[in-house]
């Protein structure tokens, strides 16, 4: 996924300032895809350049408020429809279990077991924004329910399989 798509997407529920940009990132987009305040501004930059959003608003101190075009709803129909996703299969922590041999079983184990509980606290992370979140029916808030419930089910499943793991080796 690219910040392109990103701020796309946000920008076809509604149109929105870098402000409120960054928000929506903060509380819909952050455990799927961050972005920093001056990669958004930037984008939005580019977008308007390609002609993909529009100012649509603009208010006190500068603040501009961006709505997708036409051009730029086709981007994002072209991408979610016809561009294959990046499944990135490098994971630093899985090549590490490879050679986990180099360590001592009592290493071994306590490095699975801090995946374990780095899976669990993430895990709650997401429960606790889950929570905090004020759910609607639009499609951001639809579809990101769906987002936050693969991250929960990734992370009970990497806990899972990091104590189990960590129970194989013999200390």
């Amino acid at each position: 996924m690219s910040l392109r798509h990103a701020v796309l997407g946000l920008l076809s529920d509604r149109p929105a300032s870098g402000y409120d940009l960054m928000k929506l990132f903060e509380t819909s987009l952050a455990h799927v895809w961050s972005a920093t305040q001056s990669q958004v501004y930037g984008e939005l930059g580019k977008l308007a350049d390609a002609g993909l959003v529009e100012v649509s608003a603009e208010g006190p101190r500068g603040r501009k408020e961006y709505a997708i075009t036409p051009a730029g709803r086709g981007e994002l129909r072209h991408w979610l429809t016809e561009v294959e996703p990046v499944r990135t299969r490098r994971s630093d922590s899985l090549l590490r279990v490879f050679f986990l041999g180099e360590l001592t079983p009592v290493e071994a184990q306590t490095y699975l077991l801090t995946e374990a509980e780095r899976s669990a606290r993430q895990l709650a992370g997401l429960q606790q924004a889950e929570a905090s979140i004020d759910w609607d029916d639009d499609a951001i808030s639809v579809h990101g329910r769906l987002a936050l419930e693969y991250g929960k089910r990734l992370s009970v499943m990497h806990e899972e399989w990091a104590r189990w793991a960590a129970q194989q080796l013999k200390p």
